[in-house]
C-alpha cells in the first residue's frame, strides 16, 4: 500500500480515536459559519416547553432510526471485473480486476454515537494500455460524551479520491492512475457546556489538519500552467459564550461570547487569523418566535509569503510537486486587514420539536453579510435542512467545517463501479440544526488561496423500511484573496462559482435482492477566463443479490462526462460485475 494511502488510513483512526459531538447550541458553533448558526443566545421565552429543556433555541436531535444502543461492525472483502468503455472523442475499450477490502461501522450508544466507512481498493488493469493503481477512500463521524450533557469530545475524517483540472476544479472522474489527487481532512476537539446560577456557559475548540496529495492536472486549457493546488494546513477554531436566558434574571436573554479562527496553509505561509468579541441579546416576541441581535469588535488579517525566484528570469520557482517554492527569507506580506465594527440582527423561530429557522443580517468582513439556517424534520425518518453561509476560509477550514456539519449517524453513499464518495451520505440517526448530509461543495476547487465564501446548501433525507432516497444540492461563491506583490496576486479578486447537486434512490426488491442508483451534476465556472468553465454529469444503477448469508453478487452500470469550453468533451460508460463476501 502507497504511503500516501497509509497516511490516509492514520487520519482516519485518528478522527474515530477521539470523538464527541460538537456544542449542542449550534449557534454558537462559529459566528457565520457555514451551518448558519446565529452566534446568538437564541433563547425562547421560558413558557415554551421546550426552552425547558436547555436547548436553548437549537431544534432538538430528531432521531431517524433507533438501534438501541447498538455496536455494529461489518468488514468484507470484494472482487469485481469492470468495463469501460470510451464514448466520445476516442472509442478505447479498457477492462480491470477490482480487489477492495473495507469496513462500515455504526455505533449508537447511550454516550456514544458515530459511522465509519472505510474502503481500500487495488486495480489490475488488462492489457498494456491499462495500468495498475490503487485508491482509499473513507468517512468518519464520531461523538463521545465524557460528562453526559456537559464534557463532549467529537472527531471526524474523510478521505476521497478526484481529479483536478488547471484552473483547479476537482471533479470526480474515472481515471485511476497514481498521480489522481487524494484529499484528506480530519479535525478533533472538545465541547463544554454548563450553567453557573442564572448563567449559561459554552465552549468549544477544534483542531483540524488537510491535506492534497499528488495533484493530477487535465490541462483544459492548452498551455495555462495549473494553479498552485493546496498542499496542507492546520485549522484552530474556539468559541466561547455565557449568557442568560429570556424570562429568568431578566425579561430578555443577554451574552457576551469571543471567537477565534486560524488557518495556516503550507503554500507560500499563508496564514488567516479572524477574531471577535461580541454582546447579544435576545428578545421574545412570542411563544416560539424571538428576536436577536448583536454587536461587536472583529479583527481579520490574511498574509503570506511570496515565492523564491529565479535570479535570472525573476519567475517564480515551482518544486517537484509542482507548488511553489515559498522565499521564507522575505517578510510576510498582507493581503486582507479587516477591523472594526460588527453587528448583526435576526430572527428565531421553533414552532415545535421538530422545526427551526434562524435568519440574520449583519455586517462583517467590511460589507453587507447574510446566513442562517432551517432544518425540518416532519416524520422521524425525514430531515430537511438548508444554510446559508458567509466566512473566510482556506480549502482546509471550509473542508474541516463541512465535515464537522455532518451528522454522526450515517451510511456512505458510494458509487458502486468504483467504490467513490457520492457527495452526501444518507442520515441513519439524528439530525440538528446547522447539519448537512453533503459536504461535496467544499471539494469544488483546490485552488491554494485564501478565499471568502459565501453560498448555500440544502439536503432532504428520506429513510425507509424498503425505500431510502435523498438529494443534496449548492451554490457556493468563492472570491479569492492574495498579497499584492507575490505569486499569487493575479488570484486576488478572481471569484470561482460552484453549483452542485447529488441524489441517490435505494430500495429493496424482495427478501434476497434490492437495487441502488446514483446521480450527480457539477457545473464550474472559473473567474479565469483563460482557463474556461467546465461541467460534469454521472449517473450509476446497481442490482444486488443475496447469495448466502455473508455472499453478495453485484451487477451496475454507469455512465459519466465532463463537458469543457476549451477541449473536447469526455464521455465514457462502465459496467461490472462481482461478488462482497461479508464477515
Amino acid at each position: 500500500m502507497k504511503s500516501h494511502h497509509l497516511r490516509g488510513l492514520a487520519l482516519l483512526a485518528a478522527g474515530l480515536a477521539i470523538g464527541a459531538p460538537g456544542l449542542a447550541h449550534a449557534q454558537y458553533v462559529s459566528y457565520g459559519d457555514m451551518g448558519g448558526g446565529s452566534g446568538m443566545d437564541g433563547t425562547m421565552p421560558s413558557g415554551d416547553s421546550d426552552a425547558e429543556s436547555g436547548d436553548d433555541g437549537a431544534l432538538d436531535a430528531v432521531p431517524l432510526a433507533k438501534h438501541g444502543g447498538r455496536v455494529k461492525v461489518t468488514p468484507y472483502i470484494e472482487a469485481s471485473q469492470v468495463m469501460l468503455a470510451e464514448l466520445s472523442p476516442g472509442n478505447d475499450v479498457l477492462t480491470y480486476t477490482s480487489i477492495a477490502a473495507g469496513a462500515d461501522v455504526a455505533l449508537d450508544g447511550r454516550n456514544t454515537q458515530g459511522a465509519l466507512s472505510l474502503r481500500y481498493e487495488r486495480r489490475f488493469g488488462w492489457g498494456k494500455d491499462t495500468s495498475d493503481s490503487d485508491t482509499l477512500s473513507g468517512l468518519a463521524r464520531v461523538s463521545t460524551a465524557i460528562v453526559p450533557r456537559t464534557l463532549t469530545i467529537e472527531a471526524g475524517a474523510l478521505a476521497s479520491r478526484m481529479s483536478v483540472e488547471n484552473n483547479g476544479a476537482a471533479v470526480s472522474g474515472l481515471e485511476f492512475g497514481d498521480s489522481v489527487t487524494q484529499i484528506y481532512s480530519v479535525y478533533a476537539g472538545p465541547s463544554l457546556q454548563t450553567r453557573a446560577g442564572d448563567v449559561d456557559i459554552s465552549a468549544q475548540y477544534r483542531i483540524g489538519y488537510n491535506r492534497v496529495e499528488s495533484p493530477n492536472s487535465l490541462s483544459i486549457a492548452p498551455g495555462q500552467p495549473l494553479v498552485d493546488v493546496f498542499d496542507d494546513s492546520v485549522v484552530h477554531n474556539a468559541q466561547v459564550h455565557a449568557g442568560t436566558r429570556a424570562g429568568e434574571l431578566l425579561p430578555v436573554g443577554i451574552g457576551v461570547g469571543a471567537g477565534w479562527n486560524r488557518e495556516d496553509v503550507s503554500n507560500l505561509d499563508q496564514r488567516i487569523d479572524d477574531k471577535h468579541l461580541r454582546a447579544d441579546i435576545t428578545i421574545p416576541v412570542g411563544h416560539d418566535l424571538a428576536l436577536v441581535g448583536g454587536v461587536g469588535w472583529e479583527n481579520v488579517k490574511i498574509s503570506s509569503r511570496d515565492a523564491v525566484r529565479d535570479p535570472v528570469t525573476g519567475l517564480a520557482l515551482r518544486g517537484p510537486d509542482g507548488r511553489y517554492v515559498t522565499d521564507k527569507s522575505q517578510p510576510r506580506v498582507l493581503a486582507y486587514d479587516a477591523e472594526g465594527l460588527i453587528w448583526d440582527a435576526g430572527v428565531i423561530w421553533r414552532p415545535s420539536r421538530r422545526t427551526a429557522l434562524e435568519a440574520h443580517v449583519g455586517k462583517r468582513y467590511g460589507s453587507t453579510s447574510y446566513y442562517g439556517s432551517f432544518a425540518y424534520a416532519p416524520s422521524p425518518r425525514t430531515s430537511i435542512n438548508v444554510s446559508v453561509y458567509d466566512n473566510v476560509a482556506g480549502f482546509g477550514g471550509m473542508l474541516n467545517q463541512s465535515l464537522a456539519n455532518l451528522p454522526t449517524q450515517f451510511e456512505a453513499v458510494r458509487n458502486p463501479l468504483n467504490g467513490d464518495l457520492n457527495g452526501c451520505v444518507a442520515p441513519t440517526g439524528t439530525v440538528s440544526a446547522g447539519q448537512s448530509s453533503c459536504f461535496g461543495g467544499a471539494l469544488g476547487s483546490v485552488r491554494s488561496s485564501a478565499f471568502r465564501a459565501r453560498g448555500v446548501m440544502a439536503s432532504v433525507g428520506v429513510g425507509g423500511n424498503r425505500l431510502q432516497y435523498g438529494v443534496g444540492g449548492g451554490y457556493d461563491r468563492r472570491k479569492f484573496i492574495a498579497a499584492p506583490g507575490t505569486v499569487l496576486a493575479l488570484a486576488n479578486g478572481v471569484v470561482d462559482e460552484n453549483v452542485w447537486v447529488a441524489a441517490y434512490l435505494n430500495g429493496r426488491i424482495d427478501r434476497d435482492s434490492s437495487f441502488g442508483t446514483n446521480v450527480w451534476a457539477n457545473w464550474y465556472q472559473s473567474g479565469d477566463a483563460l482557463t474556461g468553465d467546465s461541467s460534469s454529469i454521472g449517473a450509476t444503477a446497481a442490482y444486488y443479490r443475496s447469495i448466502t448469508n455473508h455472499l453478495t453478487a453485484t451487477a451496475a452500470v454507469g455512465v459519466d462526462g465532463v463537458s469543457r469550453d476549451l477541449v473536447d468533451d469526455v464521455w465514457s460508460a462502465q459496467a461490472m460485475v462481482g461478488v462482497r463476501y461479508s464477515f
